[in-house]
């Protein structure tokens, strides 16, 4: 875990009065102290002084990865070696990534897009890096799906009014109703085509509204007749999440693009120069001999730099259309 912005200060200050030398060009050298420094000069020294000592990163489980301790430990065992520092890695969801930021327990977090927006308002802390994947359909963008029974007679129109108008009075299995793809962005889009007001106006269009509680759970709900449709990420129609024979059961009926991928946030109390070379670390997991590393986590294939702001851009918008403070 990283030392607390005090200690960093103090540790700063102790590194100046300790290294309070200035080389001269050619005859030896020249003592100063750094107290007698022109003032914009000191805190700069200070500034380029105060750096991290160790790291601590959060993973978060997610289903469709197993044994994820060692795997996270092999990854920050391969960042320990490249930033010369002590890295750890711990396992907790989502909400426990944000509180250890929060609380500067952690310095680094894995988060999917919600979260991350937790993570900025309470840690200010920021998404830098975002997870590709081969079953994205927008590189580091997904689709949130509507799915049906294969054999359903909702059938795909020219156009998502004309598509979802068909879901009225139907039985309705969200995955939760903090998820992304599986509540927050489908139901947006019911907003905005006008079915309903906002996320507590459901039962008023479905006939029925149920949460699995994950990915599975709601696409099994659809395959035991239990609902009539269910919304999930794109992804969850592959293996772990369901079966190929599940998946034969299932069609799509209607994509909604660009939900943000899951990133990787970066607490603000990390030093600047110290933020880039973890960066540069993180992105060299991209290199064929290191990508396996990678792979191993959460099934990403690449790390790419993105925008804090532009990348959680969608979701802020999705949650103020249902209603939801971003």
């Amino acid at each position: 875990m990283s030392v607390s912005k005090k200690g960093l200060l103090g540790a700063g200050a102790a590194f100046i009065a300790l290294t309070g030398l200035i080389v001269s060009t050619v005859g030896g050298m020249q003592t100063t102290n750094a107290n007698s420094l022109p003032i914009q000069q000191a805190p700069r020294l200070l500034a380029q002084a105060k750096r991290l000592t160790n790291l601590t990163l959060i993973f978060p489980s997610r289903s469709d990865s197993t044994d994820l301790q060692s795997k996270a430990n092999a990854v920050a065992k391969f960042l320990s070696n490249e930033l010369k520092i002590p890295v750890k890695a711990q396992i907790g969801d989502d909400t426990a990534a944000v509180e250890a930021l929060r609380a500067n327990r952690a310095d680094v977090a894995f988060l999917s897009s919600r979260p991350a927006l937790k993570a900025e308002q309470l840690a200010n802390a920021k998404v830098y890096l975002a997870e590709v994947r081969e079953n994205y359909s927008g590189r580091y963008t997904y689709n949130s799906i509507f799915v049906v029974p294969s054999n359903s007679a909702l059938k795909t129109r020219n156009n998502a009014k004309a598509t979802l108008e068909q879901l009225r009075g139907k039985r309705m299995a969200f995955t939760s109703p903090t998820s992304g793809s599986g509540f927050i962005f489908p139901v947006s889009e019911l907003v905005k085509q006008g079915f309903v007001q906002d996320r507590d106006r459901l039962d008023g269009f479905f006939g029925q509204v149920a949460y699995g509680g994950n990915y599975s759970k709601a696409l099994q709900a659809v395959v035991r007749g239990q609902a009539d449709v269910a919304v999930v990420s794109e992804y969850a129609l592959f293996p772990p999440y369901i079966t190929a024979e599940e998946k034969s059961q299932l069609r799509v009926l209607h994509r909604i693009s660009g939900v943000p991928a899951h990133g990787i946030a970066i607490d603000d109390k990390v030093p600047v120069q110290d933020r880039e070379r973890l960066i540069n670390a993180l992105l060299k997991l991209n290199q064929s001999q290191n990508n396996q590393l990678l792979r191993n986590l959460y099934n990403s294939t690449e790390l790419v730099r993105v925008d804090h702001s532009r990348h959680l851009a969608p979701i802020r918008e999705a949650l103020t259309r249902i209603g939801i403070a971003p």
